[in-house]
């Protein structure tokens, strides 16, 4: 039996096109977040293993991984645990390492994170690779839930692979090489595509460039800590004089 489509005067009415599925918040944070879980994933078995091969139990490292998160403070906490060292020391070891989350909390688009729960699990889930995916150009229309759902992969990606690494370590093989390159790689890949949303702004990866090199030469032992506040110094500066002269703007 045929049908014909209704008709209004002499045109068919066209039958309405149902709406388009979209994936899932959480789905999408899954897609955004598998580059940097593969990144976490030889790292954190890295870091379950040492955390075996220093004394201290499996369940150690994945407590560590999903209450401290701090990446590579937790393997410098191994050794500080291992050696008994004072609460005070390891309080002030963990500031000079993550020191650059509070970099970090000056673009992290907190602001779009809804709820008072919310907020503070994205400050605390807040982590190099979080504060990476979520300020690029393709992450400015994104929701709170897909925000809180990429931090939420890359902490439970980061804690289970310390409790692998911890009760699978002894069958990795010692001749593995390469394992070490991924974050460094992983890093590579989103410094570029950090450059790319910058929209020809040669300057600032410029200012990185140089005040990297700079701590290099004038403090090699606290490079990291030393280039942050260059780069700092250097963006401030720029910031300013470029308001004075809105025509540099």
């Amino acid at each position: 039996m045929e049908t014909s489509p209704a008709v209004v005067g002499s045109r068919p009415r066209p039958a309405p096109v149902p709406p388009s599925a979209s994936p899932s918040e959480a789905r999408a944070a899954f897609k955004d977040s598998a580059g940097a879980v593969l990144g976490f994933v030889p790292l954190g078995l890295a870091f379950g293993a040492l955390a075996i091969q220093s004394g201290l139990d499996w369940w150690w490292a994945g407590l560590s991984a999903a209450l401290a998160f701090g990446g590579s403070f937790e393997f410098l906490l191994i050794g500080m645990v291992t050696a008994a060292a004072p609460p005070a020391a390891i309080a002030l070891s963990a500031f000079m390492v993550n020191v650059r989350h509070v970099f970090y909390a000056l673009s992290f688009p907190l602001h779009r994170v809804t709820g008072r729960l919310g907020k503070t699990y994205a400050t605390f889930a807040l982590c190099d690779e979080a504060y990476a995916l979520t300020t690029g150009k393709q992450a400015r229309t994104w929701s709170s839930r897909r925000i809180l759902w990429l931090q939420f992969f890359l902490h439970l990606c980061w804690a289970s692979s310390a409790i692998a690494g911890a009760l699978l370590g002894s069958l990795i093989p010692d001749g593995v090489t390469g394992l070490e390159f991924a974050l460094t790689a992983m890093f590579a890949v989103l410094a570029l595509d950090a450059v790319r949303d910058l929209r020809g702004d040669l300057p600032t990866p410029a200012l990185a460039l140089l005040s990297a090199l700079a701590a290099r030469l004038l403090l090699p032992g606290q490079m990291l800590l030393a280039a942050f506040t260059l780069f700092t110094a250097a963006l401030l500066a720029r910031h300013l004089t470029t308001g004075r002269n809105p025509t540099h703007a």
